[in-house]
């Protein structure tokens, strides 16, 4: 526990007034050769903070008296006592021990109650050789029992209690504290375990803050040092008389509820505070050590109640009753009776009279004394098991600390502005951790709340100064015409229900300032990072740049980059398209071909073929053109070939027909798809291989846009085409100035989609990065802003405000989305035909107009 001279359990005695002097009648203390030493801070001229060393010094007399009623003699010797007062100075307890070692035959010690003369007494008792036992001395430092052999504690050490204090930050959600804690062993051997047993528990000790216990002040400015911090919960390593100096300090401050919660190690009396600041300590909790009853643990009632009649028998006036004794006197109890169990059955193997199980070697002076069964009595105390008053009582080699019975409870400052009081909440042991105590009793937070504190600082109730920029959909001005006629103007968007969303969770007033698109990001960027305004929000990127002088909060939209052009350009029309395929010197070789093959068939056919006998010259090179054609094109004719030789020919010309037949068709579909999707470029990757000129390139400068092509396409090089803003962007690509910029996809799509028609984005998108909340470096409110944020994200809310304002499609879908070909593409196909046709109707018209000349004729 405890440094010098303070308490941890205060308690009214003797109606309303203070003990100022003892008078006991206790039997005789120096009746037996036989002693155990008590080392107690004060027993005499007390004060209402020292009646803790009083009652332990009665526990301590009373479990000795209790052996001698119970016959537990040494070699037919009673158990007497000797005591000490330190007034707690380690030095003065030294050298009273050291005096009465020299002069009486001490077997033990129990004591001291406080860790700094634990520190001193500790190694004195291991160079002679006797165990010592304390009651109430709580240094981690003192369990290590390679270094402090002879030492045992039934009071948990503050390892215990840092790791109830982490169970109890796990209970409630909390992950970091600040530790303010006194400057002796008991404080900062406190705050050391606290910190390594955080750590384990993957908790943060974010600050400690050292109260010096002789000038009783900080080093520092306490409210600035607090409220500078994010974090508050406040855990208060020290005992009760520097608590109740420290927390009055801190009322003074105003550094109490709602906005802080403190939780405290040791009890304080609330009756040294005016009850004007009742309200304000309202909420704070303690963590402190108690013994098994107070959790409905095992004790031995039987040697409590004992020990309590021993006690109201010698000294009455100090008896507080049996529900009011400090716990560190019952702790006080069992450190006594474990060295009577060690010292009884230590003597019980000593049958002969003549060999005295107690004797201590060397001269008279207290340092070159020795006790000869030293090493037999540590090996007893290590394997002595019992049930003590306060639990459990349990030992091993090589630990100084009790290995079972170590319990807590946490209590609850609750009151009004006439009324505070400790009300239990909770309980902790080895076995269970944090349970609820049995009279289930409601914990009040500072503040008069129910609500468990997030453990960092709110923003609730505070005005934030919020920048946001004019950027469709983010943020946009609408004009609003009420049923008066009356306009208005009102901010929509992304951003703008965002930031309803925020307040309605998080509890604060916006007071926003509207930018217009064409300000500069990183100019606002700065205007935050020198407290101009508390945040950005809007489309910010993210980036390493920015990272460098303002922080950034968790995602509120996962963006990348899509590159923006002109919509396709609309297919021209061609009247020759079709014939594109192959080349004009192609089509003349396969006209040539498709004559010479005529002549040929004219030539092999004409004697032995009927279809082409009793005919015209004119009529024979047509019917053989015919058939020459008609193979080539794959159609057939309407007779077939009569002779070996123009059988032969036919399937060269099979042969031709197959392959122009099949390249021509692949080179028309490649053709036409080509100029289905013909654009400037297709994505990013054309414009970082220069299909298009990088003048013709439009970045909005100083935006994270600009930093990715100066990082990735160019090179540093600006030599893009500038614009200031996204409204230029569009304006350039329409008027022609630039053929395409890179945007962010998600203002990219939707303003394609829903306002530019004629704009369009093309490829893949690339550069994945996310949008966050800009505030100022160690932002006290980071913490509180980033959980808005995950649980609206949890909640969906997200995914709602991007249905809303993302996913909108005004304009028609593009041509490049179909897959018919349009009629421009096959204009000429189909004039040829037209033509084609016409003179087949024409060459009817004449053919009849010379049959009817000649049937004219003839008759």
């Amino acid at each position: 526990m405890l440094s010098s001279g303070k308490l941890r359990w205060l308690y009214f005695i003797f109606g309303q007034y203070m003990i100022s002097y003892v008078r006991t009648a206790w039997p005789p203390s120096n009746s037996s050769n036989v002693q155990l030493l008590g080392i107690f801070e004060y027993i005499t001229n007390i004060t209402e903070s020292t009646i803790w060393s009083v009652q332990s010094r009665a526990m301590f007399i009373s479990a000795i008296l209790l052996s001698q009623q119970y016959n537990m003699t040494i070699q037919g010797q009673n158990i007497s006592w000797q005591t000490v007062e330190t007034g707690g100075d380690p030095m003065t307890a030294l050298g009273d021990t050291c005096r009465v070692m020299t002069t009486s035959n001490i077997v033990g010690i129990v004591g001291s109650g406080l860790s700094s003369e634990s520190h001193i007494i500790a190694p004195f008792s291991a160079k002679i050789g006797i165990p010592i036992a304390s009651y109430a001395a709580t240094d981690p430092a003192l369990s290590d029992g390679i270094i402090y052999p002879t030492f045992y504690r039934t009071v948990p050490s503050d390892n215990t209690t840092a790791l109830a204090m982490a169970q109890l930050f796990i209970r409630f959600n909390w992950t970091s504290c600040i530790v303010i804690y006194q400057n002796d062993d008991y404080g900062t051997g406190g705050a050391q375990a606290l910190t390594d047993i955080f750590t384990n528990q993957n908790l943060i000790v974010s600050q400690m803050i050292i109260f010096d216990i002789v000038t009783l002040t900080i080093r520092g400015d306490l409210k600035s040092l607090l409220k500078s911090s994010s974090i508050r919960i406040i855990i208060l390593w020290m005992d009760s008389d520097y608590s109740s100096v420290f927390i009055q300090n801190a009322l003074d401050l105003d550094i109490f509820g709602p906005q802080f919660t403190w939780i405290l190690t040791s009890t304080i009396s609330l009756d040294s505070f005016n009850s004007t600041s009742y309200n304000k300590l309202s909420g704070m909790i303690t963590v402190e050590p108690v013994v098994g009853s107070v959790v409905n643990a095992p004790i031995n009632t039987t040697l409590l109640s004992a020990a309590y009649n021993i006690w109201q028998q010698y000294e009455p006036e100090t008896f507080p009753g049996s529900d009011k004794v400090d716990y560190y006197a019952i702790f006080a109890f069992d450190a006594t009776w474990l060295l009577i169990q060690g010292l009884n059955q230590l003597c019980s193997s000593f049958h002969n009279i003549s060999s005295t199980c107690t004797t201590l070697t060397g001269d008279s002076f207290c340092f070159n004394r020795r006790f000869v069964n030293s090493d037999l009595f540590m090996n007893i105390l290590d394997n002595t098991s019992f049930l003590g008053v306060s639990g459990p009582i349990r030992f091993a080699s090589n630990l100084t600390d009790r290995i079972d019975g170590n319990y807590y409870i946490s209590r609850n400052i609750q009151g009004s502005s006439t009324n505070l009081n400790f009300v239990p909440i909770l309980v902790w042991s080895n076995s269970n951790g944090w349970t609820t105590n049995t009279q289930s009793n409601v914990i009040i937070w500072p503040g008069n709340s129910l609500v468990v504190p997030t453990g960092y600082a709110a923003v609730s109730g505070l005005t934030l100064r919020i920048a946001v920029v004019d950027s469709t959909p983010y943020t946009m001005m609408s004009e609003i015409q009420d049923a008066s006629g009356n306009i208005s103007t009102k901010l929509i968007g992304y951003v703008p229900d965002f930031i309803d969303e925020l307040q309605n969770r998080m509890g604060f007033t916006a007071d926003i300032t509207y930018f217009p698109g064409n300000m500069s990001y990183n100019n606002i960027i700065n205007l935050v990072a020198n407290g101009t305004f508390d945040m950005f929000i809007g489309d910010v990127t993210i980036t390493a740049a920015r990272r460098e002088i303002v922080d950034f909060s968790s995602t509120v939209y996962d963006n990348s980059l899509r590159v923006v052009v002109r919509d396709a350009i609309k297919i021209k029309l061609d009247l020759w398209s079709y014939l594109k395929p192959f080349s004009f010197k192609l089509w003349i070789t396969i006209l040539c071909a498709t004559i010479c093959a005529g002549i040929i068939i004219c030539i092999l056919e004409r004697q032995q073929n009927e279809a082409l006998q009793d005919r015209s010259m004119t009529g024979l090179v047509g019917m053989s053109m015919w058939y020459s054609f008609g193979t080539i094109m794959g159609f057939g004719v309407d007779f077939s070939v009569a002779t070996a030789a123009g059988r032969l020919l036919t399937a060269a010309l099979y042969i031709l027909s197959l392959i122009l037949v099949a390249a021509y068709t692949a080179n028309l579909a490649s053709d036409l798809t080509l100029l289905k999707s013909q654009a400037t470029i297709s994505g990013i990757d054309d414009i970082k291989n220069g299909k298009v000129s990088y003048s013709r390139i439009g970045i909005v400068v100083d935006s994270s846009i600009e930093d990715y092509y100066l990082r990735d396409i160019s090179s540093s090089s600006r030599n893009y085409y500038p614009l200031t803003s996204e409204i230029d962007v569009y304006n350039a690509l329409l008027n022609g100035n630039i053929d395409a910029s890179i945007m962010d996809a998600g203002t990219a799509e939707y303003m394609v989609n829903s306002i530019y028609c004629n704009l369009t984005v093309v490829g893949p998108d690339f550069d994945q990065s996310a949008y966050g909340i800009a505030f100022q470096k160690n932002w006290l409110y980071e913490q509180d802003l980033d959980v808005a944020i995950l649980s609206l994200r949890e909640e969906g809310v997200f995914d709602n405000l991007i249905t809303k304002w993302f996913q909108t499609n005004i304009c028609s879908q593009s041509s490049d989305t179909s897959t018919a070909m349009s009629i421009e593409s096959m204009a000429g196909l189909f004039m040829t035909c037209g033509v084609i046709s016409i003179l087949a109707v024409l060459f009817f018209i004449w053919k009849r107009h010379i049959n009817s000349k000649k049937d004219f004729i003839n008759k």
